[in-house]
């Protein structure tokens, strides 16, 4: 290893010491921040899912001075997490690095793994993922989740976890031949909304609203689109478009609330060729 990696991976070493140490004092129960110290597993693990959002933000935004800083705090949490375990004596951050590192040379044998082994390397990204999946579901198994979906978080936001749910599924053969037969299938569940609306049956209309938007989700997976990317982009689409609403309406001297449904989709269908 030259000298000057040797270098660069002390200084880094120092600074994730450093930061340790903070983490450490705010802790303290004597001397540390009150609010630091009052925090529990349960009660920092919505930030941690605040931070994760917002890095991705960053990425999105290209912004690399922005993207530092929200790894920055990402990486706070798991500093925050692991000195409450320590503090408890169940693990580390020590711990962690180590769990991850040795899950990491599991999961690429083709390039940690015994050089005199007859198993050939994958050949390219998609073989490499291939192997990877397999590897986790040995990791699965060998933790008793025996059932297909098992491990899949029940916390992952909605959408996400019904696209791991229906690639988990697939991998065993549970999938639909093509997109068109997802699409059919969509249509069916549009209607069967339309058919619990006309009875005003609440109870089931928020079932098949459910079926519907998993139905949508599964066309996405198909399509090879991430639903939550596409959402994202129909998201911010709409927010520009009815930013202009609001700018005409302003240029009219006028509320939103004053206008007519005529009107702001004239002003809607005009911001759609800007």
């Amino acid at each position: 290893m030259p000298d000057s990696t040797k270098n660069s991976d002390a200084k880094i070493a120092q600074q994730i010491l450093e930061l340790v140490g903070i983490m450490r004092r705010l802790r303290d129960p004597e001397t540390g921040c009150a609010w630091d110290v009052a925090q529990t597993h349960a009660s920092i693990a919505p930030y941690t899912i605040e931070e994760a959002y917002e890095v991705a933000e960053s990425v999105a935004l290209g912004d690399m001075d922005a993207f530092c800083d929200e790894l920055g705090d990402l990486l706070l949490q798991i500093v925050f997490q692991a000195q409450i375990a320590s503090e408890a004596g169940n693990f580390d951050l020590g711990a962690i690095a180590t769990a991850i590192s040795q899950k990491m040379l599991n999961r690429h044998p083709h390039i940690f793994g015994d050089s005199t082994s007859n198993t050939a390397a994958p050949s390219d990204s998609k073989a490499v993922h291939e192997q990877w999946e397999e590897l986790k579901a040995n990791e699965r198994t060998a933790k008793g989740h025996t059932r297909t979906l098992d491990g899949i978080a029940t916390t992952l936001p909605p959408m996400m976890r019904a696209r791991k749910l229906q690639k988990r599924a697939a991998r065993v053969g549970f999938d639909w031949d093509e997109p068109r037969a997802v699409l059919a299938k969509l249509r069916e569940e549009i209607d069967e909304v339309e058919a619990e609306l006309n009875a005003q049956n609440a109870d089931a209309l928020a079932g098949e609203v459910g079926d519907m938007l998993f139905a949508v989700v599964n066309l996405a997976r198909k399509l090879n689109i991430n639903p939550e990317s596409a959402l994202a982009a129909t998201n911010a689409k709409f927010t520009a478009r009815f930013a202009h609403i609001e700018d005409q309406a302003k240029a009219h001297n006028t509320r939103l609330q004053d206008c007519s449904l005529e009107q702001l989709e004239a002003w809607w269908v005009e911001a759609k060729t800007l």
